[in-house]
Parts: structure tokens; C-alpha cells; sequence
């Protein structure tokens, strides 16, 4: 359980008499299987978690939880009210000590029969970054949160991969968004709304002027939108047969982009639509190589072609003399 759907979790125990899995599940954002989990997780470290059956029954919070928001500072409060980041995102605002200090003012007091045992924080360690991953941009989190609490304009440097040489921009903040484990900066440029990566932002300062953000638009709305454009809108459709043992994977990369055409379906492969915003983007298949077979547009083909061209020219042998 992550520490801010503990402090959700307990935090709505307490506030009310009797709550069922359901509307916890709700609340929360997750499935009834993750709250039932959630819930046994809690007895077994000793909380007093209480659940009745029937038409009045639900889930209480026994006394003696020990679930005392008193000791939290405005700062601690704060921190654990921000739901739906990992550790390694928290850590990435340089959030997780603070965390951990709330965390650790609000934990119930063991029970008798958990007494003999060590602290899960002693015996479990988490590290959710990849494996040989290494930090290829200045731009943080952490560096940046500041200036967007501060309500400021930001000049920022932004090396897009569709441009020959970064680009200088004004922007107005709405705040940062964590997104599939990648950071954005969600910002109007000109009056549009737009999504920056923090690894392609190579230089940005405050600016002396206060943000100028759409009215009646929250960070949470202006990301809702932009996520939807990136993921339903398109402005080209690639038909393709994708390889049974690449099924998953694709999956994984394209997401909804991915439509699958359930009527085409053979031992070997699978027919799909898959969308994209540029013809530009349709290199994300070139990793795939021979297990991805584009049919059409003929445009597409014709692009993938002269990527894969280059880079064959690129990787040629050298003539010898």
C-alpha cells in the first residue's frame, strides 16, 4: 500500500461511523480486490479495522487507532494529501522524508500479537526505477515545484524531437503532472495548453509576472483534456499485423491507441488499427522490426521505409582501401 492511500484510507475510517468496501473503493480510485487487501493489510499490522455485514453494517475504525491528525504540521498534511505517487516519485519531489515523518506520526501503536515482529520498513525495501537507468536531465521535480507553487510565469528551453534546435518559450504553469512514471509540466503557451517533459526542458527561471492560466481551468481539468487528446485523437491510422508474441507489448506501449480488429485473428499475428497524432511518430514501430507488418497508408509504409534506409546507411560497413 502506498503512503498516501494509507493516510486516504485511514483518514476516511475515521471521519466516518461505518463506510462499505464499495464507497472506499470508489473514494480511492482503485477495485474492490485492492481494498479488501488494503483492509486485511491493516489488521495485520495491528489496527483496530472493525467490518460488519448487512443493510447498516461497513467497515469502522475501532478507538485507539492512533490516528492523530493534531501532530501533523500544515507541511505533513500536506504532503500526504497528495495522492497516486510512488515512492519513487515522491522522492523525485523531494517528498518522501517529510512523508515518512507524517506517516510515522499518525501509525497506530502495534498490537500484542505483532509485538515479536520487525517493522515492515526494516525487512521490505521498494525501488520502483528501472534497471540501468540512468538520470539524463537536469530538470527535476524537486527544482521545479517551487517556482510553480509561487503562481510565476516560467521561461523555459524545450528540445523538442520535432524540431532542429530547442526552442526558447513563455509559458504559464498550471503545475506538474506524473504520467505513466514520466514527468510533465502542464502549461499554456500562448494561451494553449500544453504538456512538457521535464527530461527535454534543458534550461527555464521564474519570471517576474504571475501566470496567466485559463479561467475556471485547474491543473486536473487541463490534464484530463490533454491526456485525452494524446490518447483519442489522431490524425493518422496505421493498419498492421502484429506478431502473437508481441501482442502484450503493444499493448503496453500503445495503449489506447491500439484497436484491435477482432474478426482478423490467425495462429501468427493479429490485424490492428494503430493511431497517431504526426506521421512522424509511426517510428515508435521501428523497435518491433518484422514482428509489426504495415499495411497501410501507403504514406506510412513510405516513411518507415526511409527510416529504416537511413539507419541501414548508417550502420553500413566502411569501405575498405
Amino acid at each position: 500500500m502506498t503512503p498516501d492511500r494509507f493516510f486516504s484510507l485511514m483518514l476516511l475510517l475515521n471521519s466516518r461511523d461505518a463506510v462499505t468496501t464499495k464507497e472506499l473503493a470508489s473514494a480511492l480510485g482503485v477495485s474492490l480486490r485492492t481494498i479488501t487487501r488494503d483492509l486485511n493489510w491493516l489488521r495485520d499490522a495491528g489496527l483496530p479495522v472493525a467490518a460488519q455485514r448487512g443493510r447498516l453494517g461497513g467497515v469502522t475504525l475501532l478507538p485507539g487507532s492512533g490516528l492523530d491528525l493534531t501532530r501533523l504540521t500544515p507541511g505533513e498534511r500536506d504532503h500526504l494529501s497528495l495522492t497516486g505517487l510512488d515512492e519513487k516519485q515522491r522522492a523525485e519531489l523531494d517528498a518522501s522524508v517529510e512523508s515518512r515523518r507524517a506517516l510515522s506520526k499518525i501509525a497506530a501503536t502495534p498490537s500484542r500479537r505483532v509485538h515479536e515482529l520487525l517493522p515492515l520498513t526494516d525487512v521490505v525495501h521498494v525501488d520502483s526505477r528501472p534497471w540501468h537507468q540512468t538520470r539524463a536531465f537536469d530538470t527535476t521535480p524537486a527544482s521545479l515545484i517551487g517556482a510553480v507553487r509561487r503562481g510565476r510565469r516560467l521561461r523555459i528551453e524545450y528540445d523538442s524531437p520535432r524540431e532542429s534546435c530547442p526552442r526558447d518559450l513563455v509559458v504559464d504553469p498550471y503545475g506538474l503532472l506524473a504520467k505513466a512514471g514520466i514527468w510533465y509540466l502542464v502549461a499554456d503557451c500562448a494561451r494553449v495548453p500544453r504538456m512538457y517533459r521535464l527530461e527535454r526542458i534543458t534550461e527555464w527561471k521564474e519570471v517576474d509576472q504571475p501566470r496567466r492560466i485559463g479561467e475556471s481551468q485547474t491543473l486536473a481539468t487541463v490534464a484530463a483534456a490533454l491526456i485525452d487528446e494524446w490518447e483519442l485523437n489522431h490524425v493518422i491510422e496505421v493498419s498492421a499485423t502484429i506478431d502473437q508474441t508481441q501482442i502484450e507489448r503493444a499493448q503496453r506501449i500503445f495503449g489506447l491507441r491500439l484497436v484491435w480488429e477482432d474478426h482478423e485473428e490467425s495462429a501468427t499475428g493479429r490485424k490492428a488499427t494503430i493511431r497517431f497524432l504526426h506521421l512522424e511518430d509511426v517510428r515508435a514501430l521501428l523497435p518491433f522490426g518484422s514482428a509489426i507488418t504495415v499495411h497501410g497508408p501507403t504514406e506510412a509504409r513510405a516513411h518507415l521505409r526511409g527510416l529504416a534506409t537511413s539507419l541501414a546507411h548508417h550502420y553500413a560497413p566502411s569501405p575498405t582501401c
